[in-house]
């Protein structure tokens, strides 16, 4: 108990440290009494001040909403499916959100934020959907790399298809946000419109934390303990619908963040999901807004897609995740 305090606590003063690093360091460095001042004193005449209230700090606070979100999806999802690969990322929940909205973008290219934020939840339902269905199809039901396959099909399918409609309907500069995936140029209202949903999405997933340790230990043990199955994987799904959604509409498509994170998680805190679920909300967070960070240091005044930095991350991490599966490690 003492170490799991202990880990949430580190996590919590690691992403502190994060947050001050993000919103201090870019293209013009700014001293963290100018940041306090900025906060706290606000000078709408000073050049500083007004990059931090309106780029630096709600960059550095979307970074780690996203980041808490997709780290909290992706254990809520390897926990009721007992699925070490499944994540928003891999499963056709981000690919499906961006088809969704690279499509509306199309259509009417005037669409508030808030309508995006309904067709980033649609588009996520609709890619889930259909990798279940695609992984379920052949016989022998659906295994852990078999729903890894079908999520990359689908994902490269829904991927195809949406460059195909920002090149038909040349809408590349529109979209550069989902494609290239950052935090960069997050405003204000759009941080302050996602976050409610993103707090209510935690705040579920927290709360259905233990009755996810009860189903990742498997459906007869769950059912035998007296857990509503279908009601926590209805509940679970509505979660992981809001959080995966609310962060593409914001961020766009980053992915790997939701498979890594809970595996870390897991390996520091054990099997209570009463422990992974809240840890991997901070780790995201720190994940993210270190990897963003990274994106602007590299080559600066120049940024590298932070979706490319959590690919380098991801990638050897996933293949090695399937690997262990297939040799049933």
């Amino acid at each position: 108990m003492v170490r799991r305090f202990t880990i949430i606590l580190s996590g919590m003063f690691l992403l502190l440290a994060g947050l001050l690093l993000s919103v201090s360091y870019g293209a013009a460095d700014i001293s963290y009494s100018t940041i306090v001042r900025a906060v706290f004193a606000f000078d709408g005449l000073d050049n500083d001040h007004l990059i931090l209230r309106e780029f630096r700090i709600p960059r550095a606070l979307a970074a780690a909403l996203v980041g808490a979100a997709l780290g909290a999806a992706g254990a809520l999802m390897q926990g009721i499916t007992r699925n070490p690969l499944a994540s928003p990322s891999l499963m056709g929940l981000n690919a499906g959100a961006g088809l969704m909205l690279v499509l509306g973008l199309a259509l009417s290219p005037t669409l508030g934020f808030t309508v995006l934020i309904g067709l980033s939840f649609a588009g996520a339902a609709v890619g889930v959907t259909v990798v279940f269905l695609v992984g379920s199809a052949q016989r022998g039901g659906l295994t852990p790399v078999r729903l890894a396959l079908a999520g990359a099909a689908v994902s490269a399918f829904f991927g195809a298809f949406t460059s195909f409609i920002i090149v038909y309907y040349k809408i590349g500069q529109d979209v550069l946000f989902y494609t290239a995936g950052g935090v960069q140029g997050v405003q204000e209202e759009q941080l302050l419109f996602v976050a409610p949903w993103i707090g209510g999405g935690l705040i579920v997933a927290l709360l259905l934390s233990r009755s996810v340790s009860l189903l990742s230990l498997g459906q007869d043990v769950a059912t035998g303990l007296g857990l509503n199955i279908v009601h926590v994987r209805i509940v679970a799904a509505l979660a992981i619908l809001i959080l995966a959604g609310s962060s593409v509409a914001l961020a766009g498509g980053i992915g790997f963040v939701g498979l890594v994170v809970p595996h870390v998680s897991r390996f520091l805190t054990g099997l209570d999901y009463r422990w992974i679920v809240p840890v991997s909300a901070v780790l995201g967070a720190c994940l993210l807004i270190f990897a963003d960070l990274a994106a602007r240091m590299i080559n600066p005044p120049y940024e590298v897609p932070v979706g490319l930095m959590t690919a380098l991350i991801g990638v050897p991490f996933f293949l090695m995740l399937a690997w262990r599966d297939e040799r049933g490690i």
